[in-house]
């Protein structure tokens, strides 16, 4: 905890943070960078200035200046003053990325960066100022390695996110709806100061089953005996997320079928997981999950994806569900990512769920949800 009892990150981390991005604008001969959130949504605020976006935000940081920020709402800008590091935050109207060009303006910007959302509009009434050059994916580049004290963080997500998943398979009985899992899942981490990241939930019947992905918003659907229930949790410390997905049974066991479904999908995450490390291609990921085609099934959900901050390269499928090209890179010692092989059926009426979010080494991968494995039973 800071001196304010919010957790906060060293003057080091925030130092690195700040060069990594002059270090940018030098390569790209930039003036400076507009980094812009909106609706809860903009990563690159938070990480910069560890104000956890709200309505709207925008922060200007040039090489000789004292960054700057504006918020909106107005009554949030007292929580922003508070909680924003290392800037000057301020309300100066209804729009916060017209305040931002105007003192970019002052400070003699001409060329300048761009990360985050901003709306068509508000782009072209900067481009009327500036010749703007977009820079999230250098932002993305700059996220993909975390830092010690990023991974102590990520660490601590992802225990919240484990505390829900089992808040989630001890309180789930015959009745309940769906929509009630998620006031188990929070309640298990609400009162560290976590908050909601996602929590998915898909219940069917396993004797007749009709769906093989978990649903982002939960229905009234309600469980019974014989139902399997597949789950995707991340519980978010301060913007960094665990991520836990599993598969549990409702007072019963698993039929034959679940039970193959699940035995390919831990086969396929202990495959993946063997050939992740330093220096290893994306294409190995996709190979090694083979196992999953080869048993008859396909996915639908990603294979493989980037996390921590953002939803990061490389997102992956399979060679029978390929839906993003695969990017030229490799994996890095220091990178976070997910997982999560949700086998299914090809007629996509059954699937389960496994998996997590797993830290690359030099040689090999730790496993960072400590939830047990397997198709747990409820």
């Amino acid at each position: 905890m800071g001196d304010d009892d919010y957790p906060r990150f060293s003057e080091s981390e925030l130092d690195r943070r700040r060069k990594a991005v002059l270090d940018v604008l030098a390569a790209h001969g930039l003036d400076g960078v507009l980094v812009f959130g909106a609706n809860r949504a903009g990563s690159a605020i938070q990480w910069l200035s560890e104000w956890p976006v709200t309505r709207e935000a925008s922060l200007v940081i040039t090489p000789d200046a004292r960054d700057a920020m504006w918020v909106q709402f107005y009554n949030h800008l007292p929580n922003a003053q508070r909680l924003a590091r290392r800037c000057d935050v301020a309300w100066d109207g209804p729009s916060t990325s017209a305040a931002a060009g105007t003192e970019l303006a002052r400070r003699g910007a001409r060329r300048i960066g761009l990360v985050g959302p901003l709306s068509w509009k508000a782009h072209a009434a900067l481009s009327g100022r500036f010749e703007i050059v977009g820079l999230d994916a250098e932002y993305t580049r700059l996220r993909l390695v975390k830092s010690d004290e990023e991974l102590s963080w990520m660490r601590r997500g992802a225990e919240l996110s484990d505390r829900g998943i089992e808040a989630v398979r001890d309180g789930v009985r015959p009745g309940m709806a769906e929509t009630e899992l998620g006031a188990i899942c929070e309640a298990a981490y609400l009162g560290t100061g976590a908050t909601n990241q996602i929590h998915y939930f898909g219940l069917t019947s396993m004797a007749h089953p009709t769906q093989c992905v978990p649903s982002q918003w939960p229905s009234n659907r309600t469980a019974a005996a014989g139902d399997v229930l597949t789950c995707e949790i991340s519980a978010s410390w301060w913007g960094h997320s665990g991520q836990v997905l599993r598969s549990m049974t409702i007072e019963t066991e698993p039929t034959r079928l679940y039970t193959e479904l699940h035995e390919v999908a831990d086969a396929a995450f202990d495959r993946i997981c063997a050939v992740l490390q330093d220096g290893a291609r994306p294409e190995a990921a996709i190979a090694a999950s083979s196992v999953i085609e080869d048993a008859g099934f396909t996915i639908y959900d990603d294979l493989v994806h980037g996390y921590g901050g953002g939803y990061f390269p490389p997102i992956l499928g399979t060679a029978s569900r390929m839906n993003e090209s695969v990017p030229d890179m490799q994996f890095r010692s220091g990178m976070t990512v997910v997982v999560q092989p949700n086998v299914i059926t090809t007629d996509e009426r059954a699937g389960v769920q496994t998996g997590g979010l797993v830290l690359i080494n030099d040689d090999g991968v730790e496993q960072l949800q400590r939830a047990p494995r397997g198709l747990w039973q409820a």
